[in-house]
């Protein structure tokens, strides 16, 4: 089998998209017998974070492999329906970052925006290394004079000024890093559930390397990269697995309850006043100014402009 990482182009994409979810499923267990035959089934896990697409995710990979290991990140960020659901689940290891989350917002700022723009404004606001650089985040400027889209957003730009900081580490230090040791004391590599549909990273990711990137920079697989949220959907009803009850609460993403990545995006009721209602301790807690204790999301938000108070109380 020919490994190396072959391009693919966006039509390609979408026609992978618009398949059947019949089809959809013989693809992605074909490519989760690609990677274990590669690697060994005792040299690979499953990323299980107790959502719904890592859920489909690990029954899918269980169909074909019943003793295979999943690893949960255990950040202490999640939904406290999250972490139940996880532990109502057999084989899977739990793993601690090194660092709480206050602790990251001090080393790394808020979560805010997005990834792509609060790691520009940081870069910025921190001093850039070079004038090239400079040009690139701030006004999207290559050395050659070639135009980037990896830039702050004009419609972001306020943000440089901002009584407090920003930035992307968050992500990393809370699950990346641990799931990179984990991965260095076992030699095993990951079965991820995300979708090109979720983000353009995500997307890039699957035009440069398709399911499975082989080579040894980065071996991740992601099988169900060309399926779309509907499809998770439909293999949970036709499938009658058990899921995490958040859902039913009217959350469609559950990644860590604080975070404000893409809360600007949210419709009414934001995922803050959502949480008011639904988690109101853990509200209080986030809004909860820091030199009390607390995260002191009250004036990020404001901020940005972002409600997070429900007009349920």
């Amino acid at each position: 089998m020919d490994n190396r990482p072959m391009r693919h182009e966006l039509w390609q994409l979408r026609q992978f998209q618009s398949l059947p979810l019949e089809v959809k499923i013989l693809k992605s267990k074909q490519r989760i017998r690609e990677w274990v035959e590669f690697f060994g089934l005792h040299h690979v896990y499953v990323s299980f974070s107790g959502g719904k697409d890592s859920t489909v995710l690990l029954h899918m990979v269980r169909e074909l492999y019943p003793d295979a290991v999943a690893v949960f990140s255990d950040t202490g960020l999640e939904f406290p329906e999250i972490r139940e659901f996880v532990k109502t689940i057999d084989n899977v290891v739990w793993v601690k970052p090194e660092l709480t989350f206050r602790q990251i917002i001090e080393k790394c700022g808020y979560p805010a925006v997005s990834k792509e723009q609060a790691e520009w404004i940081s870069r910025i606001r921190k001093g850039t290394k070079s004038l090239n650089q400079y040009n690139k985040a701030m006004n999207g400027v290559m050395p050659d004079g070639r135009p980037t889209r990896f830039k702050i957003s004009a419609q972001w730009k306020f943000m440089l000024d901002a009584p407090f900081d920003i930035g992307s580490g968050c992500c990393y230090w809370m699950k990346k890093q641990p799931l990179k040791k984990y991965q260095k004391e076992t030699d095993r590599r990951p079965i991820l559930g995300t979708m090109a549909c979720e983000s353009m990273l995500r997307q890039q990711q699957w035009l440069k390397s398709g399911c499975n990137a082989f080579d040894n920079k980065k071996q991740v697989s992601a099988p169900l990269s060309f399926w779309l949220e509907e499809d998770i959907w439909e293999y949970l009803k036709e499938t009658k697995i058990p899921y995490s009850k958040i859902y039913d609460m009217g959350y469609q993403r559950t990644g860590c309850i604080f975070c404000m990545f893409g809360a600007h995006l949210d419709a009414i009721p934001t995922r803050f006043q959502r949480l008011q209602t639904t988690h109101p301790k853990l509200w209080r807690y986030c809004m909860k100014p820091w030199e009390e204790g607390g995260l002191g999301m009250r004036e990020v938000l404001e901020y940005i402009g972002i409600p997070y108070e429900s007009f349920m109380q």
